[in-house]
């Protein structure tokens, strides 16, 4: 602290080309913090404790293979497991392409296997009794405006009606709420019956998507999903059980593998902040040889040159990323709200903030290196007399 104002002054000594530097900074630690952000909303679903007494069996090859209907019930025998229910995937457009809806049609015990889901008796008994009944989410009545009673169209992006209509028109019968705790998403669903879904869609009938499957013991799950699994072996229809959480990474990963994707980016972009930022300091450092000589002259040690340059680089790293991550913290709460809820991105936390000042100093001592390095081994004589 007490050289700092040298730093300082240092720093701040060409004001416009360090002004631009560390808007470069900003962007880069700001991207950082979202794109971080996106990959733990994506890993939220894999960690918890709850849905651990739940399997999710589908197909061994892909997630879009369907499995037969008939496959339920032998499930539903095999020691260990306490229910069986299942669902497709439906998807749907509501009155807009952009307003996609997560939309499953599931089996009429669905709801019994999930009870982080809290739907009141009478709405579950309107819905049961609704062949065109659906209930949903809270965040997802909140996000339209939807309320028990309305009628609600959404349009199918993959499976017409049996007539050739793709728009398929439901009755909201209920409005569920999910603990806290439950997975990422819970509260966005929109649920309709497999049965209407099975027998008015044109094709594909008498297939499920994915069974899940309750434990009596969360301890029995590896010995019942190996059961499972020989139920179909050699067949046509070969299935993969594994955990709520991994079966959940996995259907994110249709998408593609985030961590790589969010590492790859960052590797870019860090890669150029630090030949923009060496690049600053090189120059920074050029410019004053005769006044680091001077500090030299008057006392100064070649290793608190050293130390002076060092720091004025790492702090040029930790005031723009400081900065940006501050602005990634403020702005992807307020990106999730503004989506009604649909992208649920998590605040920065400690572990963001933590690698993200990590990174801040270590960049910061790469780009300061080479000058600093080159600021010690600096000849007072030869420097004085090139000015």
């Amino acid at each position: 602290m007490k050289y700092l104002h040298l730093i300082w002054a240092a720093l701040f000594r060409r004001k416009t080309r360090t002004i631009l530097t560390l808007v470069s900074i900003v962007a880069a630690f700001l991207l950082f913090g979202m794109l971080d952000a996106v990959r733990t909303a994506f890993d939220s679903g894999s960690q918890g404790i709850v849905g651990v007494d739940r399997l999710v069996t589908s197909s061994r090859y892909s997630i879009i293979q369907p499995l037969p209907e008939s496959l339920g019930a032998r499930i539903a025998v095999i020691p260990g497991v306490r229910d069986v229910g299942h669902a497709n995937w439906f998807g749907g457009i509501y009155q807009d392409p952009k307003n996609f809806v997560f939309s499953y049609a599931v089996s009429p015990n669905y709801l019994d296997l999930y009870p982080e889901i809290h739907l009141s008796a009478e709405q579950r008994k309107a819905f049961d009794g609704n062949r065109t009944g659906a209930v949903i989410g809270d965040k997802l009545a909140q996000k339209y405006g939807w309320k028990v009673g309305d009628k609600i169209p959404l349009q199918s992006t993959i499976f017409p009606l049996k007539n050739g209509s793709k728009t398929w028109t439901f009755d909201i019968e209920g409005i569920f709420t999910v603990d806290k705790d439950a997975a990422n998403g819970l509260d966005q669903l929109f649920l309709l019956h497999w049965k209407y879904f099975d027998e008015a869609n044109a094709f594909g009938n008498g297939t499920v998507g994915w069974y899940v499957d309750r434990l009596t013991d969360p301890a029995l799950g590896d010995r019942v999903a190996h059961a499972i699994d020989a139920l179909s072996a050699n067949s046509d229809h070969e299935t993969k059980t594994q955990t709520e959480q991994a079966f959940s990474a996995s259907f994110a990963k249709q998408l593609g593998d985030i961590g790589l994707i969010v590492g790859s980016i960052m590797g870019a972009v860090f890669f150029t902040l630090i030949l923009l930022t060496a690049n600053t300091m090189a120059q920074a450092v050029r410019e004053r040889t005769s006044e680091l000589a001077v500090l030299k002259t008057i006392g100064f040690s070649s290793r608190s040159v050293l130390a002076l340059v060092l720091a004025e680089s790492v702090l040029l790293l930790l005031i723009g990323g400081v900065i940006g991550l501050g602005l990634a913290a403020v702005l992807a709460p307020a990106i999730g709200k503004g989506s009604g809820g649909m992208i649920n991105l998590p605040p920065v936390g400690a572990g963001s903030w933590a690698m993200g000042v990590g990174l801040m100093v270590l960049i910061g001592l790469v780009v300061g290196a080479l000058p600093a390095w080159r600021a010690m081994r600096l000849n007072i004589v030869d420097a004085l007399a090139g000015r």
